[in-house]
């Protein structure tokens, strides 16, 4: 593949400028590099043609699958709200929900350390765990064994992202309890001890145990109006996490704080908007790429809005924050160029020409 003048300066200016946009020293890690080679994203421009026969055929290379969110979400979160059935007196068999703490195992399966007086921990054992004979208890028959764990990025999260904006997961399953001598515990000991420091306090108490949440049912909403769907339980436990899950938040508040030039240029001469521009905002960051939602103007009423939500898919997937950084300092440039007029010659990439950008969704307000 020929490399372009335009591409190289684009890399070497955005290696330049990558220091200006440092978070924090702790951020600076190079992930593991992914051992499978990873296809360059299809080339799709909003008002052009594409090279896939129809949007399923290159939506899965410059955006995560379902199963890679519901996962990042499970991932990202470390608490929940645990809802069992209740046998308490006067609410038997209502809905009983209570805060936890929990950590995942290597197959994705929650796993949390509590409390044997605690409400949950007693409707769990009521009604949840087998009897060593592997015969259920006797309230079985009469309320569900299933309990539920929701967990949700927080609200706090992104600056401009409230309430339901924001991706969830609820995973439904059964319950066992872990023997002390189980061949992972360990790894659960340890893992549980750097995610909760409060845990070694009381991991080792007769009091407290770990329960491992088996999942049969997952369901994920990606936040408030988008995608919401079941997710097969062998492909979450298959997927893996965003590799900038954690560092992703502070990238998109620094977007949207500190590039608001760069990202009203993309909008303009990368995405095509054309209306004057209300409102602009980069919504998420991940590895394939970043979700863009502009808000413009429609016609001559400044009450009639329109907001489009666009997809700017990163050439390659990235493997680093660093990488990252790079990549939209990459958009950010080729964006400037256009608006520009740079020409690098006949045989040269029109500036902004190879950028992966898709639109995702639209929708207009009065």
């Amino acid at each position: 593949m020929k490399t372009s003048l335009s591409t190289f300066l684009v890399a070497t200016m955005a290696m330049m400028s990558v220091q200006s946009f440092m978070l924090n020293p702790s951020l600076t890690t190079r992930s593991l590099v992914h051992s499978q080679q990873i296809q360059r994203a299809t080339v799709v421009q909003v008002n052009g043609e594409t090279e896939a026969k129809t949007t399923e055929d290159y939506l899965w290379q410059i955006r995560l699958n379902v199963y890679e969110k519901a996962k990042t979400v499970a991932s990202v979160c470390t608490s929940g709200t645990l809802c069992t059935v209740s046998n308490h007196e006067g609410m038997e068999g209502a809905p009983f929900g209570s805060f936890v703490d929990y950590v995942l195992d290597d197959q994705g399966n929650p796993v949390l350390l509590m409390n044997e007086m605690s409400m949950h921990t007693i409707n769990i054992e009521q009604n949840a765990l087998p009897k060593v004979n592997g015969e259920t208890t006797s309230n079985n028959n009469k309320y569900s064994n299933l309990v539920t764990l929701f967990t949700q990025l927080t609200n706090g999260s992104f600056e401009n992202k409230k309430g339901q904006d924001v991706g969830r997961c609820s995973i439904t399953g059964r319950v066992e309890k872990i023997s002390r001598n189980a061949p992972d515990m360990d790894a659960i000991r340890m893992k549980y001890s750097i995610t909760h420091a409060y845990a070694d306090q009381v991991m080792d108490s007769p009091k407290f145990a770990f329960y491992r949440l088996i999942p049969e049912k997952i369901y994920y909403v990606g936040g408030f109006g988008v995608l919401a769907k079941w997710v097969d339980v062998n492909d979450y436990k298959d997927a893996a996490p965003d590799i900038l899950a954690k560092e992703a938040n502070e990238i998109v508040n620094k977007l949207n704080r500190d590039y608001m030039n760069d990202l009203v240029l993309t909008a303009k001469h990368l995405l095509g908007v054309t209306s004057e521009i209300e409102d602009i905002r980069v919504t998420n960051v991940d590895r394939l790429g970043m979700d863009v939602r502009v808000t413009c103007q429609q016609g001559a009423r400044r009450n009639k809005l329109s907001t489009d939500e666009f997809r700017i898919g990163f050439r390659i997937p990235v493997i680093s924050v660093e990488d990252a950084k790079s990549e939209i300092l990459k958009v950010f440039q080729e964006a400037w160029e256009k608006g520009n007029n740079i020409d690098w010659g006949d045989e040269e990439e029109e500036p902004g020409s190879t950028v992966p950008i898709i639109k995702i969704a639209a929708d207009s307000l009065e």
